[in-house]
């Protein structure tokens, strides 16, 4: 149930961790596309609609609630670097007391407010009852979501990423089950990919709780550890809250930055759709080296071993770059292929093409930043990448596309430019800032996770 990270050979057993992280990841961006393929098989126009909207409305409050329980998983395992099983018991404690308040939270505003957002999201005419229903359902199935992330999250801190990757991918099985039944045979549409969702999710969650119950955790939680610790709370939000703005807000300025594409033609805005789609799939190695960093960092930071937490950031940056260069290859030579997956125009081809050449240099930028970002997660400074983050989206990304955009005949590679020199800035800050924590005593760390309580 426990894996230390504070001892031993470190690259084989940061790949050993990072591996299922990553396809839990892979899994979890395939589980919405399994109920939109359903759908689109076996129901109607506005039921893809409904479940597209509704899905990306769900995926909103998924992404918020994922990023505030990173704030469990650093805790969790700086206190377990520190061997202070006291206070991991009471983060544990404190992470199910907080993430249940929160889960009656998100469903009350699902459940309410599903038909003012859809509103807001332009639901068409003909899928608007559709889609307030699958807002509805899964916000109804909140709790387990909502349980999912927690649990998982603890799991993580303790080192453990096969369990997650079991749990999703149990889900993800159930969830496709459902799907047929429901939607192929007996036809209910957008509802019933919501209702296959939600129970997916639930029998997840029973699964985990089943195992916690049989195997126990490293680490003794007695009833006194589940009290409503404002202490451990506060610690918890000081750190997953910036990472759970920073996706919103990244969210809003890709919304932005769809706008100013989508002002530029149907077929510059189709094969910018295309690109992010496989953009999205790319991005999922260095994100599963950014999760299991985190952990690393955070049990060594928690030990008082801020060495080690340097040199695992060196193999990820190393790992992440060898995978980068493959992936630049591949999209600046061979985009056109990539993009044949998903489109047969050859207009939308030729544009998606052009723009994964520009991309393409960010498969090498995003190899040092989400190392850089991962590190600085994993020592609790989220609200630094929360600001380098957003300042490069609205101070860079943002303005530079809208610049170049007003260009007559401009390029998508032009365009596609102001991707990657985001990520520059953002490594520029990132480098600064390590080197400033470098130069700061780490008493401090031992101080707060060894003697905390």
């Amino acid at each position: 149930m426990e894996n230390s990270f504070t001892e031993g050979k470190i690259l084989p057993a940061f790949i050993k961790f990072s591996l299922p992280l990553l396809f839990a990841i892979l899994l979890q961006s395939m589980y919405g596309a399994v109920d939109l393929l359903v759908v689109g098989r076996f129901s109607d126009a506005a039921g893809v609609s409904a479940v597209a909207t509704g899905s990306q409305i769900a995926q909103i409050f998924t992404n918020l609630v994922s990023g505030l329980t990173m704030g469990s998983t650093v805790l969790l395992g700086q206190y377990i670097g520190a061997r202070n099983e006291k206070s991991a018991a009471r983060t544990v404690g404190a992470t199910i007391g907080l993430f249940g308040v929160i889960a009656l939270l998100v469903s009350a505003i699902m459940l309410l407010a599903a038909a003012p957002i859809a509103s807001l999201l332009q639901a068409p005419r003909q899928a608007f009852d559709a889609t307030v229903s699958y807002v509805r359902i899964c916000g109804a199935g909140t709790v387990f979501v909502v349980a999912y992330n927690a649990i998982s999250a603890i799991f993580r801190g303790m080192g453990n990423s096969k369990l997650p990757l079991i749990f999703v991918a149990i889900a993800c099985v159930v969830n496709i089950v459902g799907d047929l039944l429901l939607v192929g045979i007996f036809h209910m549409g957008a509802a019933g990919a919501a209702i296959a969702t939600v129970f997916a999710q639930g029998v997840s969650v029973a699964l985990s709780l089943v195992i916690i119950k049989k195997r126990g955790l490293p680490f003794a939680v007695h009833r006194a550890d589940l009290a409503f610790d404002g202490r451990m709370i506060g610690r918890i939000f000081k750190i997953g809250l910036p990472i759970a703005l920073q996706s919103a807000l990244i969210n809003v300025s890709f919304l932005v930055l769809t706008g100013i594409f989508n002002g530029m033609g149907v077929i510059v805005s189709a094969g910018i759709g295309v690109s992010e789609k496989i953009c999205n799939f790319i991005m999922l190695v260095p994100m599963s080296f950014m999760s299991a960093l985190a952990t690393f960092v955070a049990q060594n930071i928690g030990a008082n071993k801020p060495e080690r937490a340097v040199r695992t950031l060196l193999y990820s940056i190393v790992l992440s770059v060898l995978f980068g260069l493959g992936m630049f290859y591949l999209a600046f030579f061979h985009g056109d292929l990539l993009a044949s997956v998903f489109s047969k125009d050859a207009a939308v081809i030729a544009a998606t093409a052009d723009y994964l050449r520009a991309y393409a240099i960010d498969c090498v930028m995003v190899a040092f930043l989400f190392s850089f970002m991962g590190y600085f997660n994993g020592c609790g400074k989220t609200m630094f990448v929360m600001v380098q983050g957003v300042t490069a989206a609205f101070l860079i990304r943002i303005p530079v596309s809208f610049i170049v955009s007003r260009f007559a005949d401009v390029s998508l590679f032009a365009i596609g430019v102001a991707t990657p020199l985001a990520s520059l800035f953002s490594i520029f800050l990132c480098v600064i800032y390590f080197f400033v924590l470098k130069r700061k005593s780490q008493k401090s760390f031992d101080k707060t996770y060894q003697n905390d309580i």
